[in-house]
């Protein structure tokens, strides 16, 4: 048997869009800009592989730390840990205060 342990296993349910909201997102989620310390929930966006984050901060919500390119640095506690998330910004929404 292959070995099949890629970085998209077991996200069947998990990255799947509900029937409306399929397609190509708009140019805005491409372009979007945060501020540093600003909250965000990291929501992972199937319909673009690039820039994904793993499939364990899905649903996780952080602080922008950085820029780096065009992808954010998002701080993110994980345990007694604190790790640093490098996400495009259509993997990325705003925290709504």
């Amino acid at each position: 048997m292959a070995h099949h342990n890629g970085p998209r296993k077991k996200t069947r349910y998990k990255f799947k869009k509900d029937l409306r909201r399929r397609g190509i997102l708009p140019v805005t989620a491409a372009i979007r800009t945060f501020e540093m310390g600003q909250r965000v929930h990291i929501v992972c966006e199937p319909s673009v592989q690039k820039g994904m984050p793993h499939r364990r901060f899905h649903g996780k919500t952080g602080t922008v730390v950085g820029q780096r390119g065009r992808a954010w640095l998002v701080e993110i506690p994980d345990g007694n840990a604190t790790k640093v998330v490098i996400s495009r910004p259509q993997h990325l929404k705003p925290q709504r205060v």
